[in-house]
Formats: C-alpha cells, structure tokens, sequence
C-alpha cells in the first residue's frame, strides 16, 4: 500500500545494522511513553481538547495502540483515510503500557513461543492485550526489514488505557500534514528533522516475541 506520491531523491530503503528484528521503538520519559492512534473528528477533537477519552470512545472494544509514528503514517495514510483525519498522540504511564505488555500475548499463533496451537488460544483468548510485531516504515511508507510493536488492549486493559493510564492527548494531525508535505516535495531532511525522537524502549521481561532478540 502506498499513499505518497513520487517524489525526487528518495533516501536510499536499506536496513540499519544495529537495529534487531524487532524492538519497541517509542518517544518516552521516565514516567510515560507516548503511542498514536487515528479517529474521526468527532471522536479525535473532543479527545484532544479534554485531555481524555470521551465516553463515545468504546472502552468494551478492542484498540491498537502504535509506539511508531511513520507506522501509524502507513496506517492512517497520513490522516487522508476515513474516520482516520484526526491523529493523536497519546501520552501515557509507563507503568501501565509495562502492565500491558506483561500480560499480553502474541496475536498470531508462533510455534517457537508456545507447546501447541491450543495453548497459544487458551493464552489469547484470556489475554488483556495482544502483541503484533509489523514492519517498520520509512518516510515513504515502505517495508523495512525490521519490525515495531503493534498493541492491542481489550476489557481491562482497554479500559484503563482510556480512564486510568492517559497523561495528556494531543492532536498531531497538523505535523502529519508538515511532514507528507516536505515528503511528496523531496525534503528528506526536513522530514526526518520533525519526527518524533524514538529511541529504544527497555521493554519488560516476558514481552510476548522479544525472547529471542535483544
């Protein structure tokens, strides 16, 4: 899927070598982590002006929260996308996104991880939250060779994302227009220049996927 256009001297789509197959890559303090998600205005306004969830957000249902800016970019198509025009920057407490990861389990059936297919939906099905491990992104929104975390939070999780966890809520919607503009331009260094500053998350033993890489 791309949702740029062409545009001139293109940074060269190549892996870096200190970068493992998967790690948590996340603009974070020592106290919170922030993450991105995409809504409709009318769920992404009011969310952002109150500094919290309105009670029109779902807290029965299932979100996915994404550590990765240029993931949640490929994701929302730079805001372009449906119900997806208003992007959001999550700020919220290390402890609880610690909490999540703890106790969640691998979204998809990983025969390295569990004893049996059975075991790995017994652990899924009683999970408050799901780890998916997705392709990087760079500026253009291609595939790179290593991977960042996706997390899903439902029931208890999903609910104290919303009411419990959250520290501020802002609207990053007019960076994500910045940053595609000085894209579809050829501005490469202007771009990167923008982006949120990501560095390595010291994820907590027993992250589901992250047993065999550092």
């Amino acid at each position: 899927m791309s949702t740029t256009p062409e545009a001139p001297d293109a940074p060269a789509h190549a892996a870096s070598p200190t970068e493992p197959p998967r790690r948590i890559r996340a603009l974070h303090t020592d106290t919170t982590v922030t993450v991105y998600q995409a809504y409709s205005p009318a769920l992404g306004l009011p969310a952002a002006r109150d500094g919290r969830f309105p009670a029109a957000w779902k807290r029965e249902r299932m979100t996915w929260i994404k550590p990765s800016f240029l993931w949640m970019m490929y994701r929302c198509g730079w805001g372009a996308k449906a119900d997806q025009e208003t992007v959001l920057a999550v700020e919220i407490e290390r402890e609880g996104f610690d909490w999540a990861l703890r106790n969640a389990c691998l979204s998809h059936y990983d025969r390295d991880e569990f004893a049996d297919r059975g075991t790995w939906q017994r652990q899924l099905k009683g999970s408050p939250a799901r780890v998916q491990w997705d392709p990087e992104r760079d500026l253009r929104l291609r595939a790179l060779p290593y991977r960042s975390l996706q997390l899903g939070l439902t029931g208890e999780a999903s609910r104290r994302y919303a009411d419990e966890w959250t520290v501020a809520i802002t609207d990053v919607t007019p960076l994500a227009r910045e940053v595609h503009a000085l894209v579809r331009a050829g501005e490469w260094a202007a771009a990167t220049a923008l982006l949120p500053e990501e560095r390595p998350y010291p994820a907590p033993g027993g992250t589901p996927g992250l047993g065999r890489v550092s």
